[in-house]
């Protein structure tokens, strides 16, 4: 399976971000993690440099609409195939943006797409 990045993640056990992460995990899907504030989720580093990644097939949103623009950038020079965005996160300005540059948007909750079957 291709690798995961949870955009926005927290180390909060109360966040969605951070439950999906752990749903990744039990997928056996390869996640990795970007966040304001590092930390860990389980054995996952939250990291708050995006330089660390490569690779990344899919991200998965957990930022509010204001908070992404600043990362509209990096996301796409993480060239990913394709970019979920959860519920709250629907931006379509940035959404337009990503259909642009051939990247796949997909308004989905990640928790709903990995408990029946379609991530």
């Amino acid at each position: 399976m291709k690798k995961t990045l949870v955009f926005g993640a927290s180390p909060n056990p109360g966040r969605y971000s951070n439950l999906a992460i752990h749903r990744l995990v039990q997928n056996k899907i390869e996640t990795v993690a970007f966040g304001i504030r590092p930390g860990n989720v389980g054995e996952i580093p939250i990291t708050n440099n995006l330089v660390d990644f490569q690779d990344i097939d899919t991200i998965t949103l957990y930022l509010n609409p204001q908070r992404q623009k600043k990362y509209y950038q990096s996301i796409l020079n993480l060239n990913p195939r394709r970019v979920i965005f959860n519920p709250g996160t629907e931006n379509p300005e940035f959404q337009n943006l990503l259909r642009e540059n051939n990247i796949e948007v997909e308004i989905a909750c990640t928790l709903v797409m990995l408990a029946t079957g379609q991530y």
